[in-house]
């Protein structure tokens, strides 16, 4: 079994903090998080309506999400330097002020605009939640409050779709985003009250603005260039060309700017840990699989299989439900297995999943589709939840903030990777009707060859796990 020291007299927790209210905040804070990845999908087309600039819509999301990305790394290291509280409070204002915003929007510019905002804000909140988490509650403890969180996105999964529906139908799209104000304000208050950190002991190390500049400015022409490619410009274009050779220059100085200072926004020595290095590159992969799934599984069920959208959401909450449902199982079994062991076992079940959906073909039912989504998405709550924490665990209160960011951050570029990677397996495989939509048996070859590259993304995560090192027995000290 594989336990770990306390939380209690590590530099930055203070003593006094009220643990479940803490936990309470930090749940209502994922919930804006949670809510905001699925409730503006159902509310789209209105808002297209009301706003104009139906061309515009996809930015909404790849906005947020870039935005969300790039921030997630900076976060994680100035939490190191500055405090958690700091930044998760933060993050949460800049939430709030983008829903605000957002609701006041008066064209679809604006609306962009503000959700740039909120994805910043969101950039801080989940990976705070995480560390916080980490340093408030025993290892032993976080295997109930990891159940807690997961909870947060089981039920977000289910209410999010539904209150866009009702607010966009009912009443007004602006409500979407009015109702994170009251979250907004009640998670920063419980915070602010309950979560008390220690002043450091020791002088504050220095920050690499230089090294944020360039990390954040490489990222975003890298990530853009991938949502981007193969739909707002052709792969071969100039601009696409342009972008990413703007990348590559920016993040090549980042990288040499990184080896000259003591202090780096991004220690990418971190990632020769073992531990850190295995774990992170699972959640790249984890990053690929879930976007492919989720962005072909609807179009699979819809355009293949026949179904209506409501059917074809269904397959895919199968994902998102076998999820949030093993994670909160996983901490019984890491701390009866380790987290080596656990994360293999939800790697094989990945594996087992991703083969069950070459097997679906045209003539399949939508019960089978949401059966290997299930399968996929318990393995998924058996090695994202653990591995991280592995990693965690292994870290110093002064790091864990940046190790944290880290592996956050590899899945976000893991998914814009499966949005490149998939979109052009697909557009270079299927035929478009005048209307828009996808016909022929092309889409049905180009869909299963998404499915055969999950599976090689599944093969790829369990090698990644399996280079995770053996857990070895630390003393444990109850709180």
């Amino acid at each position: 079994m594989t336990t770990t020291a306390p939380p209690t007299g590590r530099p930055g927790v203070g003593l006094r903090s009220e643990r479940g209210p803490i936990l309470g905040s930090l749940m209502l804070a994922t919930s804006l998080v949670a809510l905001d990845a699925t409730i503006i999908a159902t509310a789209a087309s209105v808002i297209a309506r009301d706003l104009g600039h139906f061309e515009q819509l996809p930015w909404l999301f790849s906005t947020y999400l870039l935005a969300q990305a790039v921030s997630v790394p900076i976060y994680g290291r100035l939490a190191d330097v500055l405090g958690r509280k700091r930044m998760m409070l933060a993050g949460i204002a800049l939430f709030l002020v983008g829903s605000v915003l957002c609701g006041l929007a008066w064209s679809m510019p604006a609306l962009i605009v503000a959700r740039v905002i909120q994805g910043l804000g969101a950039g801080a909140v989940l990976p705070m939640s995480m560390t916080i988490t980490s340093d408030v509650y025993t290892l032993e403890e976080r295997a109930r409050t990891q159940g807690y969180l997961a909870s947060v996105w089981a039920v977000s999964s289910v209410v999010g779709p539904t209150l866009g529906g009702v607010f966009s139908e009912f009443v007004s799209w602006r409500w979407i985003f009015w109702i994170n104000i009251p979250l907004s304000l009640l998670a920063a208050g419980m915070l602010w009250r309950s979560f008390r950190e220690q002043p450091r002991e020791t002088a504050r190390e220095p920050i690499d603005y230089l090294g944020a500049a360039l990390l954040t400015g490489g990222s975003t022409l890298l990530i853009l260039g991938l949502l981007e490619g193969g739909t707002a410009w052709a792969w071969t274009s100039g601009t696409s060309v342009a972008i990413f050779a703007g990348a590559v220059a920016l993040l090549a100085a980042f990288t040499v700017s990184a080896g000259r200072v003591s202090h780096p926004i991004f220690d990418l020595r971190l990632l020769r840990r073992r531990v850190i290095g295995a774990s992170t590159a699972g959640s790249l992969v984890i990053g690929v699989v879930v976007m492919g799934l989720s962005t072909y599984v609807p179009v699979y069920a819809q355009n293949v299989l026949g179904t209506g959208p409501l059917v074809a959401g269904f397959a895919l909450a199968a994902l998102t439900l076998g999820w949030p449902l093993t994670a909160s199982l996983a901490g019984r079994v890491y701390l009866r297995t380790g987290f080596r062991l656990t994360g293999l076992m939800g790697s094989t079940l990945v594996l087992t999943g991703a083969a069950l959906t070459l097997l679906l073909g045209s003539g399949s039912e939508v019960w089978q589709v949401a059966a290997a989504c299930f399968v996929i998405g318990a393995g998924m709550g058996l090695t994202a939840v653990p591995t991280l924490i592995a990693a965690q665990t292994s870290a110093g209160w002064h790091e864990r903030g940046a190790v944290t960011g880290t592996n956050m951050f590899a899945r976000s570029l893991g998914s814009a990777v499966g949005v490149a990677v998939f979109g052009a397996v697909v557009n270079a495989n299927t035929v478009i009707a005048a209307d828009g939509t996808p016909q022929g048996t092309g889409l049905t070859h180009a869909i299963h060859l998404v499915f055969w590259g999950v599976l090689a993304c599944a093969a790829a995560l369990f090698v990644a796990v399996t280079f995770m090192p053996r857990d070895r027995p630390v003393r444990t000290v109850t709180a």
